[in-house]
């Protein structure tokens, strides 16, 4: 939660979960704590949450659960330990994965007595939730070992299919005015071009109708990850959604070794990305002359090259991957684009395969407002904006949790090593190929900056991406002069 809730608001949850016929698969009652038995029931009710669609689970001390009279409890999570360590601390390290929960400790009585503690919990989102490798769930009343009950499992992972992470919760229960304090609203209406409204019932009907909040009773709201994500005046006011800002780091020289400087944003995507393409351009250094088409000086890296790798690390990352979000990496030759999450589309087919994104809602707005390509021609533009500042064709690498795009600064062809040629003519291969026009000799030739003088160069080029499987004649029956060329797979 980014706000403390009122006393207010807290007795009244109070009120309404003890209102509740008998102890549901969402809401446990104690009287004390059992130090070791929190971490399972923060499994069990996450996960049955999510099972029922809730938006929060509550585990409640100071409450009899038989009768659920408030009692008062001897609990203090605020001051508990256990084995030297904090409570909620020991509790993080034993979730998998960390999901949020937050306690609140206050008096029932009107005369501070009967003190209380609500455990607010976060639903499950894409994977059950565990406690010490261990998941649990809630059947009836009683806590359970997921594993022993296969059909609640199997609809558990039913619901994390229909829930997309942008209409899942960033916050709960906020005020209007809380809303706008946390959303950069005015940004909202001049990315969409629409007239700011006069009044605040307005400005909510607005957001609500675009999915960023949510109205619920009482006169509260939810504010969906979507509107943190896009809006938020800072990510950090949303717990989960603090390391998804972006990171941008300076490196001295082609290692890791020294940063040079270190920046990490912390508003929300659409607000900040302008921003931080403003500051990235200062970081990076322009050449005098790229090449044989450049006699000026122009950046060393093409600015919709860049933008639209920023632009797809942000929408096609993997918001279920805790602890990590992208990343911009600056080297002195070289730029790294990361972000969580292995892409849906095998790296080698970036440029034919229609896009696929986990964050689809996410990926339509920055469209929508300009801030990215329309669908199915980013990666297209990459490679094309690299072949006209001549530079070595980008990288796209994959690993167990992450995918990275990788720039390069400009090297003259001689500088260039075989796989570079090779991986350059493929690309080259792959563009032309996806605008209709197979390759030839002297399109690579003019990618290269070649002179026709020196064909053969152009030639062996062709012959080793052929050896290495990557290439394949487009009319196998013509001459060596004539012959055209399209990708493998095509």
């Amino acid at each position: 939660m980014p706000v403390e809730l009122s006393l207010e608001h807290l007795r009244s949850l109070l009120r309404e979960l003890c209102h509740l016929s008998a102890e549901t698969e969402w809401v446990e009652f104690k009287h004390n704590a059992d130090i070791l038995m929190i971490g399972e029931y923060i499994s069990a009710l996450a996960n049955s949450a999510a099972l029922l669609g809730k938006q929060s689970a509550y585990l409640v001390y100071g409450v009899d659960d038989a009768n659920h009279q408030v009692i008062g409890t001897a609990f203090k999570p605020s001051v508990e330990k256990y084995k030297q360590q904090e409570v909620e601390n020991w509790l993080l390290q034993k979730l998998s994965p960390k999901i949020h929960f937050r306690f609140y400790e206050f008096y029932a009585g009107e005369h501070d007595d009967l003190p209380v503690v609500i455990l607010e919990i976060q639903p499950a989102t894409h994977n059950p939730v565990q406690f010490d490798g261990i998941e649990y769930i809630r059947i009836g009343s009683y806590k359970k070992k997921l594993k022993e009950f296969p059909e609640k499992e199997r609809a558990l992972w039913r619901v994390f299919d229909k829930t997309p992470f942008e209409q899942q919760f960033a916050a709960l229960n906020v005020s209007a005015d809380e809303v706008l304090k946390l959303l950069e609203y005015p940004a909202y209406f001049d990315l969409t071009g629409l007239p700011l409204p006069d009044n605040r019932a307005g400005i909510l009907s607005a957001l609500k109708v675009e999915r960023l909040i949510k109205e619920v009773q009482g006169g509260f709201w939810h504010i969906t990850n979507l509107g943190a994500i896009l809006f938020a005046k800072k990510l950090q006011n949303f717990e989960h959604l603090g390391r998804k800002a972006v990171r941008l780091v300076q490196y001295k020289e082609n290692s890791r070794i020294e940063t040079v400087r270190e920046f990490e944003g912390n508003k929300g995507y659409a607000v900040g990305f302008e921003g931080l393409m403003d500051y990235l351009k200062t970081l990076l250094p322009s050449n005098e002359e790229i090449g044989r088409a450049f006699r000026k000086e122009v950046p060393m890296y093409p600015e919709l090259a860049i933008r639209e790798l920023v632009a797809n690390a942000i929408i096609h990352q993997d918001f279920s991957i805790s602890g990590t979000g992208p990343m911009i990496e600056v080297f002195e030759s070289r730029m790294e684009i990361t972000n969580p999450g292995v892409p849906l589309v095998a790296v080698e087919r970036f440029l034919d395969s229609p896009p696929q994104s986990r964050n689809e809602a996410l990926a339509s707005f920055m469209r929508r407002i300009k801030i990215c390509e329309e669908r199915g021609s980013g990666i297209d533009k990459v490679v094309f904006q690299t072949e006209l500042y001549q530079l070595p064709a980008p990288v796209f690498e994959v690993t167990d949790k992450h995918t990275r795009s990788i720039l390069f600064s400009y090297k003259v062809f001689a500088e260039m090593n075989k796989e570079e040629r090779i991986h350059a003519c493929y690309l080259h291969c792959c563009l032309r190929y996806v605008n209709r026009e197979p390759m030839n000799n002297g399109s690579l030739r003019q990618r290269f900056g070649i002179e026709q003088k020196n064909q053969a160069q152009a030639s062996r080029i062709i012959r080793d991406a052929m050896e290495a499987k990557l290439l394949k004649p487009f009319d196998p029956d013509v001459g060596t002069k004539a012959m055209r060329y399209i990708p493998w797979w095509a």
